[in-house]
């Protein structure tokens, strides 16, 4: 496919997100669907024959919708991050205490694991989509990556936090929430708010009891 076929290809994909139609709900179903069948028996054991009877359409209504299953896993990925950068973005234009924004950060992912199709598939198969697809999540990863960065870098300058390296801060928050996928059950005996207050607790208190030597 040539660059501009892709580029097109992107834009297409992009417009078919557009919401306030019955046509942008039915894909939203679609999507919700396949979401929860990659979760369940893997993306490369899902076919768009099984995502189009799981969603109670034929195959070939699916392609009017989806060029294919590589733009449904294009979707997800793209409304993850848009989310994400979303609630940052609210917060930042209001004036919240740290430790409070760094909860509800840690909250955000933690919540969208418990609630949100589609969640392993958003951190294990992003090399499906093709190169320019990639290089845009990709791009959305890092600036969200950078806003987060920004509330670390805000505390520093402030004194409410170490002088740590903020990316290297970043990457360990991140580290904390984005495993959850793995081993969070909804049926477990904590959710995932309670989850959030331990690990930023966790992340801004440290293990170490009170007045011992870190």
């Amino acid at each position: 496919m040539s660059s501009n076929a892709r580029e097109s290809s992107i834009k297409a994909a992009r417009a078919r997100r557009e919401p306030g139609s019955a046509a942008t709900a039915k894909r939203n179903q679609v999507v919700d669907k396949a979401a929860e069948l990659f979760d369940a028996a893997g993306y490369h054991n899902t076919g768009v024959a099984d995502i189009a009877a799981a969603a109670g359409i034929s195959k070939p209504t699916l392609y009017h919708y989806f060029a294919g299953k590589d733009e449904i896993l294009f979707w997800i990925h793209e409304e993850f991050m848009d989310e994400l950068i979303a609630r940052q973005e609210k917060r930042a234009r209001i004036s919240m205490p740290l430790s409070a924004c760094i909860l509800e950060l840690m909250a955000d992912m933690l919540e969208m694991t418990e609630t949100r199709p589609g969640v392993r598939v958003f951190h294990e198969h992003l090399r499906e989509l093709r190169d320019d697809q990639q290089q845009l999540v990709r791009e959305k990863r890092e600036r969200y990556q950078n806003m987060v960065e920004d509330v670390i870098r805000d505390g520093v300058a402030s004194g409410e936090l170490r002088d740590l390296d903020p990316r290297l801060s970043t990457l360990a928050l991140f580290g904390m929430v984005n495993w959850a996928y793995q081993w969070f059950r909804p049926d477990g005996p904590l959710g995932s708010r309670e989850i959030a207050y331990f690990f930023c607790d966790v992340l801004l208190q440290g293990l170490a009891a009170e007045g011992k030597q870190r």
